[in-house]
């Protein structure tokens, strides 16, 4: 998952090590706590895998060796010092490259678990970047999901008579957070719905501002029920 991430923020622009990480624990909350020493290995496999280059921001575009850790990204940076510049460290930049492009597009129309809410949560902040059959497909997927959840909720709250009453407002409560959702869920997929029905002109118009819609919606999901 963070590799997905990291390769959803690339698409946006090219970003340095702290900017990922500040853009992560952010704009994505699903990874407030992610620190160097996770992100820097994620980098570290995705530069191997050919999904991304690392660059020196500050002059020529040469690549800069990835390290896998916060004191070896240091390092580098400070055997990159340009020449033009007395003193100063050049900075390495990452950028997303076309096999990134597929691999992102390839990990974003995946199916996620049944009950991997976090998974959904991420593909539909970057919903923007799927087709739009992908990304209807997305929230249908989840609607089904959600709806056998409530269907087993629904079965263990009506044999719920012997639970005390905290208990059993717990299983209430979640039945009524997992209803929200679906109803939630029912919104966008009637608002993508709407954006099959448009004309090839406005559903390009239409479809550039429901973007941010839908990135928007994903923090949502940030709840134990989703």
């Amino acid at each position: 998952m963070l590799e997905l991430a990291i390769l959803g923020l690339l698409e946006d622009q090219e970003l340095h090590g702290y900017e990922i990480r500040k853009r992560l624990r952010d704009e994505l909350g699903f990874f407030s706590n992610v620190s160097f020493g996770s992100l820097y290995p994620a980098l570290s496999r995705l530069e191997r895998s050919g999904a991304v280059e690392a660059i020196d921001a500050d002059g020529a575009d040469t690549p800069v060796p990835m390290t896998g850790s916060l004191s070896g990204e240091r390092a580098a940076m400070r055997s990159t010092r340009t020449t033009a510049g007395r003193g100063r460290r050049g900075r390495k930049v990452y950028r997303i490259t076309d096999e990134g492009r597929r691999q992102f597009a390839e990990l974003l129309d995946r199916e996620p678990g049944p009950d991997d809410a976090r998974s959904f949560g991420l593909r539909l902040a970057f919903a923007r970047y799927l087709p739009p059959q992908a990304r209807l497909r997305l929230l249908e997927r989840r609607r089904t999901q959600l709806e056998e959840r409530l269907r087993r909720a629904r079965a263990v709250q009506a044999g719920s008579a012997r639970l005390d009453p905290y208990t059993r407002s717990l299983m209430e409560h979640t039945t009524e957070s997992t209803e929200r959702d679906i109803s939630w869920l029912d919104r966008l997929i009637d608002a993508e719905r709407s954006r099959f029905a448009a004309t090839p002109a406005a559903n390009h118009t239409v479809r550039a501002a429901g973007a941010a819609d839908l990135s928007a919606a994903a923090v949502h999901t940030e709840g134990d029920t989703l």
